[in-house]
Formats: structure tokens, sequence, C-alpha cells
């Protein structure tokens, strides 16, 4: 699990594609500073497990449903990345509940720079490759994961949704480079869908308090 705080910006140092996914070797000399085989980082929002560590960089293997579903598809070298470590136990979570699982992209639509933050729009697919639109997840003044970043939700429609990102954000991560017509990761709040998840079966199966009637649909 992860907050959606980013440590620091790496680099893609290496990409090699195979058959149906690819391995990548990422330069982050903070988040493996204490990595292990098997310890998971999340790269512009995507979780991802550790294989041989070196003192500054880290390889992942990368499969082909992420690769689908994620703007790492795209990856070469050279190309910067937000990194953040998996939550350690005690630790303040600063963002929100971030699993590192990707549910889709999004397109930069627009960037509209003000004094001391920046408001960014972003346009969604109105379906995903599971059929289902991922604005519709989203709510005004909820969290949303972009590319890793925890960000509070200022509007949102049919189409997309938009966020403001203060100087710190912009200078700290990958956000404050990216333009018009570039891809991100999303990852919306995990709660939305357990609560549509929930209330599908409580519809399917009649009123009820939800745990018992989700395990008789399932039985059925």
């Amino acid at each position: 699990m992860f907050t959606g705080i980013v440590e620091e910006v790496g680099e893609i140092v290496d990409v090699t594609p195979l058959a149906d996914s690819a391995r990548l070797r990422i330069r982050g000399p903070l988040v493996v500073s204490d990595a292990r085989p098997g310890d998971s980082i999340a790269v512009n929002g995507v979780c991802l497990t550790v294989v041989d560590p070196e003192p500054d960089s880290f390889a992942v293997d990368v499969m082909g449903e992420t690769l689908r579903r994620s703007s790492l598809a795209d990856a070469a070298s050279g190309t910067p990345v937000n990194l953040e470590r998996a939550l350690a136990a005690g630790a303040r979570l600063g963002g929100h509940i971030v699993q590192g699982h990707v549910d889709g992209t999004a397109t930069v639509a627009a960037i509209e720079p003000s004094e001391h933050w920046t408001a960014v729009r972003f346009t969604t697919p109105r379906t995903t490759e599971g059929g289902v639109g991922i604005a519709r997840y989203v709510v005004e003044k909820g969290s949303i994961a972009v590319d890793g970043v925890s960000l509070t939700v200022t509007e949102v429609d049919d189409d997309g949704f938009s966020v403001g990102l203060i100087p710190t954000t912009l200078a700290e991560t990958t956000l404050g480079s990216r333009a018009v017509g570039e891809t991100v990761n999303l990852e919306v709040d995990v709660v939305a869908k357990y609560v549509e998840r929930l209330l599908g079966a409580s519809a399917a199966t009649g009123s009820g308090t939800g745990v018992n009637q989700e395990s008789g649909a399932s039985g059925a």
C-alpha cells in the first residue's frame, strides 16, 4: 500500500522488451537505498516488485496486463518517473490509500498556470478495457492518484476532471513537466469501487445488509 506522496523523481535507464512483458531498470537512489528483492515500489503509480537491486537502481518486471492499462507501455530510456516505497507500519498516511493498481489512463487536456498554483484538466475515456468508465468513480473534493501523486479533485464531469497543483507538487513530481496531450496513469479511490460492488450485489439479491447478500449471490 502507498500514500501518493512521491519520495523522489527517478529515471528509466533501460527497457528490455520481452514476449508479453518488459523489464525496466530504474534509477532511484533514495527508494532503492533500503530495498530488497521482493519489495514493492510504485513507479508512476504502478506497484512493481523489486528485482536485482543495485546501489542506485533497481529492475522490475512489467507484465502484459500492466502494459495494456498504464503508460508504462511507452516507457523509454530517459523517461522521468515518480517513485514511492510501500507504506511502513506506523508511518503517517499523508495522502490517501493508494494500492498501486492503475485503473487506466487519462490525457492532459489543459494546463492553466496562476500566480501560486496551476490548474490541470484531464480527459478520461468513457469506457475502459473492462467496459466501465473511470469518470464514474471520480467525485469533486475526492481523492485520486495521477501518476502516483495523491491529488484532490476540484471539478468533475462526464469527460474528465480537474486538479490544482501547488508549487511543491510541480517541483517535486513529474506533473510539473507534463504537457497537453500526454498520458498519465489513474487510480481512483478504492472505496468507490467496493461501494459500487456491494450496492450492485444488494440490488441483485434484494435489500439487505450486504455481507450475507453477497455470499448468497456468489453461491447461486
